[in-house]
């Protein structure tokens, strides 16, 4: 694949992701505002806020992950060991769910940990309440079947992100997308996330405060 060809591919897949992003948030939206209606008699059993400290253990690997999280506040990551080795698999900030989905749904023991990088706030649900909100209403399991899809697709893009592209494009597109993150996350969290070798993301990185120096025009 040419460098014109893998650039349009990116930036469609992003758009692609942005498109279901924006739709489940405006069903979620609509559906959120419904359920409150119901009162807080209804509401406050279900969900729960939950507050975590900076390198706080969230999920453990070994354990069954019972909460599904919505980010409210703060930056998580989720990882496996191999030996003493940390992979990183996910970064998430404001907005963004995260859970170690197959333990969650399937009710086995996680692979994965799950860390707060930043003091954390997480409005959770447990998969027992889930089940019951998902039983409750039709637009509520269409919402539940739409958020399973889109972390698929997401996850499904990632892996083919890390097949497809190069280091370097991977580093561009995903600083591109999300500029913010370079400035939260520790550097060894981000190589590890994108799969680079520490020593080339400190060379990207340093190319890219190089390029953005450069007057323009």
């Amino acid at each position: 694949m040419d460098d014109g060809q893998s650039t349009f591919s990116t930036n469609f897949e992003y758009a692609y992701i942005r498109k279901r992003r924006q739709r489940i948030r405006k069903i979620f939206t609509t559906v959120c505002t419904a359920y409150r209606h119901r009162g807080k008699k209804d509401l406050l059993p279900i969900i729960s806020v939950r507050e975590f400290s900076k390198k706080q253990i969230i999920t453990e690997a070994g354990e069954i992950e019972n909460h599904m999280n919505f980010i409210n506040k703060g930056l998580i990551r989720k990882y496996y060991k191999t030996g003493d080795d940390e992979h990183i698999v996910q970064l998430s900030i404001e907005g963004h769910l995260i859970s170690s989905q197959e333990s969650f749904y399937t009710r086995t023991p996680s692979e994965y940990y799950i860390e707060a990088i930043e003091p954390s706030i997480l409005i959770s649900i447990t998969f027992e309440n889930l089940e019951k909100f998902f039983a409750s209403s039709h637009n509520f399991e269409r919402l539940g079947r739409l958020v399973t899809v889109h972390t698929m697709v997401l996850k499904d893009k990632w892996q083919t992100s890390l097949i497809m592209q190069q280091p370097r494009e991977r580093f561009l597109n995903f600083i591109g997308h999300y500029p913010e993150i370079i400035q939260r996350v520790p550097q060894k969290y981000l190589a590890s996330y994108l799969n680079i070798k520490p020593e080339t993301f400190s060379r990207f990185k340093h190319l890219l405060r190089t390029k953005r120096s450069v007057p323009l025009g």
